[in-house]
């Protein structure tokens, strides 16, 4: 990765936008979407964030260098060799955001990669996800243990499941589930012989599998490439080993 992605929560706090023009304005009107406050560069003692937004080069570098000075993270339009941080194309489905970010290469491949997703996402998908988030403690009471509750979640909101994401869902979808006889699955294994060492060679199901697994076991020369595509808390070992009693197991090895 070429960035550590992070979410800034700025709600209520001074954000310095250092410019003029549509430029600038725009970086104000995402701060103030954002919850921010923007600010002129005279304010930076009370900010962590800056955008500048010049056109002139050095007025632009020498504005990023006063910000830095004084502490803060900078961004600097169209010069991404200044920047601390630089800005996704953002998919808002409140509360839940989807960032793309080509680090700075291409603002336009990002923009279209985001609006190809816009057409994938339901307008509904933030209140999914507020319906969890006030379901919390119900969930967790109905699976007290943490790895039953992850398994059931992933049951429910796998392609198909109750909770689909992908599907346009109506207000009372959580509790129905909830209400329901879902049960996290136990102990099941997907075994998969990789076609290559290229991760754009799995199959849509291997892939979703191995987001969703708990333990990955794999052949000791599948490459860092190929096991990054699990989640970043799935437990890894090498094989041999035999797989745990419960969870999702994924096996990874290569063609003999």
């Amino acid at each position: 990765m070429h960035s550590l992605p992070l979410f800034h929560r700025i709600a209520r706090e001074r954000v310095v936008v250092v410019g003029s023009g549509e430029m600038a304005a725009a970086k104000a009107r995402l701060v103030t979407r954002a919850g921010g406050i923007p600010c002129a560069e005279t304010e930076a003692h009370h900010a962590r964030l800056g955008f500048v937004a010049l056109e002139d080069p050095r007025a632009a570098e020498a504005a990023a260098l006063r910000l830095k000075r004084a502490g803060l993270l900078v961004n600097v339009a169209d010069r991404p060799e200044l920047c601390d941080f630089t800005l996704p194309s953002v998919l808002d489905r409140d509360p839940v955001l989807v960032a793309v970010s080509t680090g700075g290469a291409s603002a336009g491949l990002a923009k279209h990669v985001r609006l190809r997703l816009e057409a994938l996402l339901p307008q509904g998908l933030g209140a999914l996800a507020r319906a969890l988030e006030a379901a919390r403690e119900t969930i967790r009471a109905r699976f007290p243990q943490a790895d039953a509750r992850r398994r059931a979640l992933d049951e429910a909101l796998r392609q198909g499941g109750a909770l689909d994401p992908f599907d346009e869902q109506d207000n009372d979808v959580v509790d129905r589930w909830l209400a329901g006889r879902s049960a996290a699955r136990d102990g099941e294994v997907l075994d998969v012989t990789l076609a290559s060492d290229d991760p754009d060679d799995l199959t849509l199901r291997q892939a979703r599998a191995l987001g969703m697994a708990d333990t990955v076991l794999h052949d000791p020369d599948v490459p860092e490439a190929l096991l990054v595509r699990a989640r970043a808390d799935a437990t890894r070992l090498p094989l041999p080993a035999d797989p745990p009693a419960s969870g999702l197991t994924v096996i990874l090895q290569r063609k003999p």
